[in-house]
């Protein structure tokens, strides 16, 4: 499924394995401060965290995932020492991930 393909794309850190997973109309929801970002700001966010070695995901797992939908959990570490703990729900559309939203919580 897609999110085996998304896994495999973090683990290598490899931004154009990952971005061929997203549609064009893409959309990631940034609930924590009310925006949305297009396809190319995702792109750009998500490269930057993979030329960090200090941004990592832990403990990941696939919550749920069909042809709709894929829920996810794991951790993930910042440069700036914290961590939080995560859940992500991608939508998709034409079997590409087309919407992103996640939730954070501090891990103390």
């Amino acid at each position: 499924m897609l999110y085996e393909k998304m896994k495999s794309a973090d683990k290598s850190r490899d931004i154009d394995a990952f971005m061929e997973l997203v549609h064009d109309d893409f959309v990631f929801v940034r609930n924590q401060n009310g925006t949305d970002v297009d396809r190319t700001g995702f792109y750009e966010g998500r490269k930057m965290m993979y030329a960090s070695d200090k941004v990592t995901r832990e403990k990941e797992r696939c919550i749920y995932e069909n042809d709709d939908i894929i829920v996810e959990h794991l951790i993930m570490a910042f440069p700036d020492d914290t961590k939080e703990a995560v859940m992500g729900v991608w939508t998709k559309k034409d079997g590409k991930l087309i919407c992103f939203e996640n939730e954070g919580t501090l891990i103390k």
